[in-house]
């Protein structure tokens, strides 16, 4: 009698994995950011960016895992980590302080290189721009939930010497600064030169006619895109060290053979 159980045990295991069929697979579901192009948006329905298609790659190599992705507005995403409801979300920066809740976090993804673009009439062309202090009695604007900017932006916005304006995304904060409802707006370059060419070509932004002309100002920060994790999970996402483990092992395979930087290059085009 054993030995027929035995045998239809390994029968059933042999039937699973000839179908391609694994028990150890994990549903595993990861929120990124719907409004941060080219990074990370929603067109229609379908979720695109360079931060998904890199991660689309890496989580369909992971063993173990079914991942599936959700676009959510950035502040809701942030919440889901810091209620412990959510498992991970892309593409936070490095804030151990401001977000205690976030850990740990993947290998760094992609670097970003931070600009205020501003109002020409705010500042003339060949202005000697210093950030942040060239910006003192501005009003700034920036996306909601993000924290941008450094240390001293921070400080001068609490001390109310720069009023800081939150907007739903890119889109929002470009019509807000063309109609002069703020003076600057602070996010990455890529991230704002993109939707700005978009909207352009949509006849949604038309400078020097409708909108205000725009200058871009000095760079402020270079920053990292990563995967970000919920620490306040009390136990209930068991395998997220093995997830991580085996994401890094991914990502750091992929820069390596140059599969990050192509990925990149064909959104440039």
């Amino acid at each position: 009698m054993k030995k027929i159980s035995l045998f239809m045990i390994n029968l059933f295991f042999c039937l699973l994995s000839g179908t391609g069929i694994s028990m150890a697979d994990t549903d595993v579901l990861v929120y990124c950011d719907s409004d941060y192009p080219p990074y990370s948006y929603l067109e229609g329905d379908e979720i695109k960016g360079i931060y998904t298609e890199i991660l689309k790659t890496a989580f369909s190599r992971m063993e173990g895992y079914h991942v599936k992705i959700e676009a959510v507005p950035w502040k809701r995403g942030l919440s889901y980590l810091e209620d412990g409801t959510g498992f991970a979300l892309y593409p936070p920066y490095h804030r151990t302080k401001g977000r205690p809740y976030i850990w740990p976090y993947s290998l760094p993804i992609l670097d970003e290189k931070v600009i205020a673009i501003c109002r020409e009439s705010v500042f003339p062309k060949n202005s000697a721009i210093v950030w942040p202090e060239s910006h003192y009695g501005l009003t700034i604007g920036i996306n909601a939930g993000f924290s941008i900017g450094g240390d001293k932006f921070g400080h001068a916005v609490r001390e109310g010497k720069i009023r800081l304006e939150e907007g739903r995304g890119n889109r929002s904060n470009i019509l807000k600064l063309g109609l002069g409802r703020i003076d600057c707006y602070v996010n990455d370059r890529l991230s704002i030169l993109w939707k700005l060419r978009r909207m352009k070509e949509k006849g949604e932004y038309e400078e020097g006619k409708k909108h205000e002309k725009l200058l871009e100002g000095t760079v402020i920060e270079m920053e990292q895109g990563f995967v970000g994790f919920t620490a306040r999970d009390k136990g209930k996402f068991s395998f997220r060290d093995d997830f991580v483990k085996k994401l890094d092992t991914i990502i750091y395979n992929m820069r390596k053979r140059g599969e990050l930087q192509n990925i990149v290059d064909s959104f440039a085009k």
